[in-house]
């Protein structure tokens, strides 16, 4: 069993033992037939997940990671908001008739700043201390703009990283840390498409920068089951796990901007059957 296993099914249970019900109450996702949709929810879930031993995508189902992938480059390298410019579809019922989600993540990514260094979007300024600054504590990104809220089409699920660099005493090179911060995960459909997104992140920044990759740290302010996953979760929870993949990152890649989809690939997945026709709230 690997350790994204062993996470993922404790927290799930630890959801259906012990969560908060929100049937009853005034609630903002509905169902595509327009009923309310309702959540068993934890609050301030965290989960570590050492980067240095394996890679965390679950093998309970398996996960997309060239999709997934695909979705972090969009917002971290394109700085899109603009569904055209994304191959997965999971954006389509957030967006306009031209395809954008508003002043949402990848727009916020993409605004240049003034530093004394130079004009630098968030991005731009997370490599440069990272390479210059490592040991600074500011280095950090957030797109849950209160300013720019009105004009987007989904306010920021995942909405901060911030990296810390600590150092390998045996091997005399810095490793890098991080804190995905997330308001609201629907634990089924997103957790360990955001789990390894960021953990990819972690590499890709790491090994532009020269560091190994350590920590990613997730932290969810209200981790939910839908009611209609329920069924599905307990289901999903009761498989056999297997070992989990082996993570390839192209090592020839120094640029952050030019790593592509097929850089990127897990070797060695072995995973249960994909879970068919999951409904999604909106």
């Amino acid at each position: 069993m690997s350790m994204a296993d062993t996470l993922f099914i404790n927290m799930c249970r630890d959801i259906l033992d012990n969560g908060t019900s929100t049937e009853g109450e005034k609630v903002r996702p509905h169902w595509e037939d327009g009923s309310l949709a309702y959540t068993i929810k934890r609050f301030g879930v965290v989960n570590r997940y050492d980067l240095s031993k394996e890679f965390p995508a679950i093998t309970l189902r398996r996960t997309g990671i060239k999709s997934c992938i695909d979705e972090l480059l969009w917002i971290w390298q394109r700085k899109s908001n603009n569904t055209h410019d994304l191959k997965p579809h999971i954006w389509d019922s957030w967006a306009d008739e031209k395809g954008s989600i508003g002043k949402a993540y990848g727009y916020q990514m993409g605004v240049k700043h003034q530093y004394k260094e130079g004009m630098m979007d968030q991005v731009d300024r997370v490599i440069y201390d990272l390479k210059n600054n490592p040991y600074s504590r500011r280095i950090m990104t957030n797109i849950y703009n209160h300013h720019d809220l009105h004009e987007m089409n989904l306010y920021p699920c995942a909405y901060s990283m911030t990296f810390n660099v600590t150092k390998d005493k045996e091997a005399g090179k810095l490793v890098l840390n991080g804190i995905l911060n997330q308001r609201s995960q629907d634990v089924l459909a997103a957790n360990n498409w955001n789990v390894c997104q960021y953990a990819v992140l972690l590499h890709m920044l790491a090994q532009v920068c020269d560091m190994k990759v350590g920590e990613l740290v997730h932290v969810i302010a209200d981790a939910h089951i839908y009611d209609r996953h329920i069924p599905i979760i307990e289901e999903l929870i009761s498989r056999p796990t297997y070992d989990p993949p082996t993570f390839y990152m192209n090592p020839e890649i120094k640029d952050f901007y030019e790593f592509t989809v097929d850089d990127f690939r897990l070797d060695n997945y072995v995973t249960g059957p994909k879970v068919e026709n999951i409904p999604i709230a909106i």
